[in-house]
């Protein structure tokens, strides 16, 4: 039982991760002030930590 637990939250966490770098790279492609390399950089970024990215790009984008 507590093996489906701990599987349960990774696989939520999981899932929370992918909505979150999803999210980004929608926001940052939509951005036209960037130039394709800072595109590619924030996209990369995203799919290592996108929560924390996520913030540092919404502070840089303002």
């Amino acid at each position: 039982m507590t093996e489906l637990i701990v599987y349960a939250v990774l696989f939520l966490l999981l899932m929370a991760h992918s909505l979150l770098a999803g999210n980004m790279y929608r926001a940052v492609h939509k951005d036209e002030s960037l130039t394709v390399n800072e595109k590619n950089e924030w996209k990369l970024r995203a799919l290592i930590f996108p929560a924390y990215y996520w913030r540092k790009y919404k502070k840089n984008a303002s």
